[in-house]
C-alpha cells in the first residue's frame, strides 16, 4: 500500500469522526423528538420543518454501521434514537407500510408509500439489527420487504412500481422528487431496493428473499444498464419502454460497485462476474463527467448536449467509492490516481471546515451551491459511507 493510500485512510477516518460529529451535535430534536427536519446552508435549524423518513433512515443506517467502526456507544445511541422515532410514527402497522412524512409533532403529513422510503427502511433496520439483535427492527424490516414483494413487484414484466397511496391503491404522482419523470419504473428506487435487500440477506439468510434478490439483478441488468454506452438508463414505463432522460454521473458511478456489492452478497457466481465487468465500463465512462479539479459533474442533457454544470456532495461521496473500487478490480492507478484528485477536491470545495458537515455543492464558477446542511435530501448517509468504504478497503 502505498503511503498517499495510507495518508488517504486516516484522513478517511478523521472525516468520518467530523461528520458523525456533526449530526450527533446540530440534528437531535431536543423539544419535538427524533431529528430536526431542516437546516439550512448557514447552519440554521428550521424548528417546525418537516421530518422525512428517508432522512430518518440514512441517519439509522449511518450510526449504526458507523458504530461497527467506531464502538462508540453514543453512535449506538444514536442508531437506537432513530430507530425508536421510526417505529413508532414512521411505520405504519396498520398497512404494513411507512409514512413518506411527518409534521413537526409526529403527525403523519404525507401517508404515501414511496416504495424507495420503504428501500430505505429496511436499509437502515437491517444495519440497526445487526448491532442491537433488536428483534421489533428485524420485524418491522421483514413486513416492508413483504409490502413490497405483494404490492410493489410486477409478476408480468418484472421490476418494482414506484409509489402508492397509504392503502396501497394507485397514485397518480408517482415522483420521488419534483426534478423526475412521473414514470412507473425508475433506476433509483430499483438500485435502493437491492441495496437494502442485500442488507437484509446479510442478517436474515431467507431463500426466497435470495430468489428475489438475484432476479431483480438480473432484472437491472437486462433494462438498466446500456452496455453500449455504459450509462444506467434511468426511467421506463410498466411495460420497460424507456423514456429517455440525462445522463446521472453520480449514479453511474453509485451503481458501479453497488450492484457488484448486491451480487456477492447473494452469491451468485454468474451475476458476481457480469458485475465485475459493468463496474469497470461504468467507471470508464463515468470519467466523461470529471472535471479537471477532479471534482464530478452532477448530470448531463443528451438531448440539449448541455451539462447541468454542479458539483454535488454525493456525486463526489460516491466517486470515492466507485473508482477506488474499478482500482481494486483492474489494478489500473488511474482509477486510484481519481480518487486522490476527487478527495483534494472535496477537501477544497466541499467540506465545511468552518461549521462541519459537507455542503450542497458548488456551481461552475466554485460559489456555493445553498441548499440545506440536513433536510429532505441531505443527510449523512453518502459521505459517511464512503469513508467506511474506504476504511474498510484500503488495507495496512
Amino acid at each position: 500500500m502505498s503511503a498517499n493510500q495510507k495518508q488517504l485512510k486516516s484522513e478517511l477516518i478523521a472525516q468520518l469522526d467530523s461528520i458523525l460529529n456533526y449530526w450527533s451535535k446540530h440534528t437531535l430534536d431536543n423539544k419535538k423528538g427524533g431529528f430536526i427536519g431542516q437546516i439550512d446552508f448557514n447552519d440554521q435549524s428550521i424548528a417546525d420543518a418537516e421530518k422525512g423518513s428517508v432522512l430518518n433512515s440514512r441517519i439509522l443506517w449511518t450510526f449504526s454501521s458507523a458504530y461497527q467502526v467506531t464502538k462508540k456507544e453514543s453512535h449506538k445511541e444514536i442508531a437506537e434514537r432513530a430507530f425508536k422515532y421510526l417505529s413508532e410514527y414512521f411505520y405504519d402497522p396498520e398497512f404494513n407500510g411507512l409514512f413518506w412524512s411527518l409534521n413537526a409533532d409526529k403527525t403523519p403529513k404525507d401517508t404515501k408509500n414511496q416504495i424507495y422510503a420503504l428501500a430505505f427502511a429496511i436499509y437502515g433496520l437491517s444495519e440497526y439489527y445487526a448491532i442491537s439483535k433488536d428483534l421489533k427492527a428485524l420485524e418491522i424490516a421483514i413486513n416492508l420487504y413483504k409490502s413490497i414483494q405483494k404490492y410493489s413487484y410486477d409478476p408480468i414484466n418484472k421490476g418494482y412500481l414506484e409509489a402508492f397511496t397509504r392503502d396501497w391503491q394507485p397514485i397518480e404522482d408517482l415522483r420521488l422528487s419534483d426534478k423526475d419523470a412521473n414514470e412507473k419504473k425508475t433506476m433509483n428506487t430499483h438500485l435502493h431496493i437491492i441495496e437494502a435487500y442485500a442488507n437484509l440477506f446479510k442478517v436474515w439468510k431467507d431463500e426466497t428473499l435470495q430468489k428475489d434478490g438475484i432476479e431483480l439483478l438480473e432484472t437491472i441488468e437486462k433494462h438498466f444498464i446500456n452496455t453500449e454506452t455504459g450509462h444506467l438508463r434511468l426511467f421506463f414505463d410498466e411495460n420497460w419502454v424507456e423514456k429517455p432522460d440525462v445522463v446521472s454521473y453520480g449514479h453511474d458511478i453509485e451503481a458501479a460497485w453497488l450492484l457488484l456489492h448486491s451480487a456477492e452478497v447473494f452469491e451468485n457466481k454468474n451475476l458476481i462476474s457480469n458485475y465485475k465487468k459493468h463496474a469497470v465500463q461504468i467507471a470508464e465512462v463515468t470519467k466523461e463527467g470529471l472535471d479537471t479539479d477532479g471534482g464530478l459533474w452532477y448530470e448531463f442533457e443528451p438531448k440539449e448536449n448541455k451539462l447541468i454544470a454542479e458539483k454535488h456532495w454525493w456525486v463526489q461521496a460516491e466517486a470515492l467509492i466507485g473508482f477506488y473500487n474499478a482500482y481494486q478490480l483492474t489494478g489500473n492507478e488511474d482509477y486510484l490516481e481519481i480518487v486522490f484528485k476527487n478527495w483534494e477536491f472535496i477537501q477544497k470545495h466541499i467540506l465545511d471546515l468552518k461549521n462541519g458537515e459537507w455542503f450542497w455543492g458548488i456551481y461552475r464558477d466554485y460559489s456555493l451551491i445553498e441548499k440545506d446542511k440536513a433536510g429532505f435530501w441531505k443527510c449523512p448517509y453518502h459521505n459517511s459511507r464512503a469513508c467506511l468504504e474506504l476504511i474498510n478497503r484500503i488495507k495496512t
